[in-house]
């Protein structure tokens, strides 16, 4: 168990290192009217993903790479 949690804290902190870039990228080079809705998709998506890591992580199928493999 302990292998999985550093191996998903390891993803949280890539997870959140892509989604600070992509922000950075879409405050600099984006126009207003479409950079709200790129960020709530971008935040979705994140959200998503970090769920479902969080179920695969309790042994939930949910389609991802196992953590650890059994």
């Amino acid at each position: 168990m302990i292998p999985a949690l550093i191996q998903l804290i390891i993803w949280l902190l890539v997870v959140g290192i892509l989604y600070w870039i992509a922000v950075y990228v879409v405050d600099n080079f984006v126009p207003e009217p479409p950079r709200r809705i790129v960020k709530v998709v971008l935040l979705v998506i994140i959200a998503l993903a970090v769920v479902l890591m969080l179920l695969n992580l309790i042994g939930v199928d949910t389609g991802m790479p196992r953590l650890v493999p059994q």
